[in-house]
């Protein structure tokens, strides 16, 4: 039996519906050096009043000690003169997101739900796996883009987030996991947090800029030193945002495809009725070329009895043939009150078979973290969820 598809919700948006204007200090507040770029920086300590000969070279300073050493503190920046330390204290500061609370899954997944200006919540989860471990990261305060299998999708758009919030979510999971090395003790290879992925809170193509700079601090080689092909975007299918993203960014790229057809995605992905499955494979099709990227990925989480046939299968190898691409198939996470069930688990092995056979990698992906609601598109700030608990008790109770 063919399970119905939701609706997506009649005034749902499809795109982003508010500018997002960025945050200035209060008067006489100092300047927050995190997600500062480097050309960014440099500005900023101009106009505090650093002599233009020197403020590349300060760049270059300050970058080493808060991106690769982890330092907080001024003070201790001891190649600097004390009284610039002094006026870089005086004018600047090193502030990262609030850590709220602190999650571990049984599994080792560790779900962080952080606090950032305006008393807004996020979240961002870390998977560690053999030889490598995973940084899921938020890009906005909820998400406009109501896909009907996500439980984010259900939380409201607030803002996005800024560039220090984005590079702060890297910075504090790495506080917590004591990876920072430490001056005079030997080097140490081992990367904790070895990859990362913008798969967390929002479409980050619709806070694109923030998001760029973010990944330009981010992969730095002498700071946080992610390489691009470290670095996975995924998005929901934003068509005009894909090649800026090649071009300026040049990481990894992961669609959320989950469907074959029109009619479905519509439902599943509304954004769809904006840029269609062809619109959008037009613009992958060219990805692997701007970017040098080996490939995309295509997400695609298995429904039971929606997306998940052998026809699917068969029509998805069909739309993506000459792209060079592997196929995630995602085991559905549940959450309360969610209107799909995940797939079988033979069905989610046959569908996996037929397009291994037809030469694509198709990897299942292991849930991670479900206990504490840390898997892919279960995630949803506390306070959001409570707020939803107490009115459905309302309702409930007829008040």
């Amino acid at each position: 039996m063919t399970t119905p598809v939701p609706e997506a919700r009649a005034d749902a948006p499809i795109v982003q519906d508010l500018r997002t204007i960025p945050r200035r200090p209060e008067a006489g507040g100092r300047v927050n050096i995190v997600g500062l770029t480097r050309e960014q920086l440099r500005a900023a300590l101009v106009e505090a009043g650093t002599p233009e000969r020197q403020a590349r070279m300060r760049v270059g300073q300050i970058w080493q000690w808060v991106y690769h050493w982890g330092l907080r503190d001024f003070g201790a920046m001891t190649n600097l003169a004390k009284d610039y330390r002094a006026f870089l204290a005086e004018r600047f500061e090193i502030a990262l997101p609030e850590v709220v609370t602190r999650q571990i899954s049984g599994d080792g997944t560790r779900k962080y739900l952080l606090r950032i200006a305006g008393g807004h919540e996020v979240e961002t989860v870390y998977i560690p796996e053999e030889g490598r471990g995973t940084l899921c990261v938020s890009s906005q305060v909820g998400c406009t883009l109501t896909c009907s299998f996500c439980h984010t999708g259900t939380q409201k758009l607030v803002r996005n987030l800024t560039t220090g919030e984005i590079v702060g979510q890297l910075m504090v999971v790495r506080d917590d996991l004591g990876e920072w090395p430490e001056p005079g003790a030997p080097k140490d290879e081992t990367r904790l947090v070895s990859n990362l992925v913008l798969m967390g809170m929002g479409e980050p193509l619709y806070n694109f800029d923030n998001v760029r700079d973010a990944m330009k601090v981010v992969m730095d080689g002498e700071g946080l030193s992610l390489s691009r092909r470290r670095i996975t975007l995924s998005t929901s299918g934003v068509v005009p945002e894909i090649a800026r993203t090649a071009e300026e960014i040049g990481c990894q790229l992961a669609v959320s495809f989950h469907a074959t057809t029109n009619p479905v995605r519509d439902r599943l992905v509304p954004i769809n009725k904006r840029w269609n499955i062809d619109e959008l494979l037009a613009a992958l099709r060219e990805y692997p070329r701007l970017s040098n990227s080996e490939r995309i990925t295509f997400e695609y989480v298995m429904l039971d009895g929606v997306n998940d046939t052998d026809e699917d299968a068969r029509r998805l190898i069909r739309l993506i043939r000459g792209i060079p691409a592997k196929i995630n198939l995602i085991p559905f996470n549940e959450w309360p009150g969610a209107p799909y069930k995940r797939s079988s688990w033979e069905r989610i092995e046959a569908f996996a078979d037929i397009i291994y056979k037809a030469g694509y990698a198709s990897p299942i992906r292991t849930p991670r973290g479900e206990d504490i609601m840390a898997a892919c598109g279960q995630l949803k700030s506390a306070t959001e969820r409570g707020r939803k608990s107490a009115a459905q008790v309302a309702a409930e109770a007829g008040v």
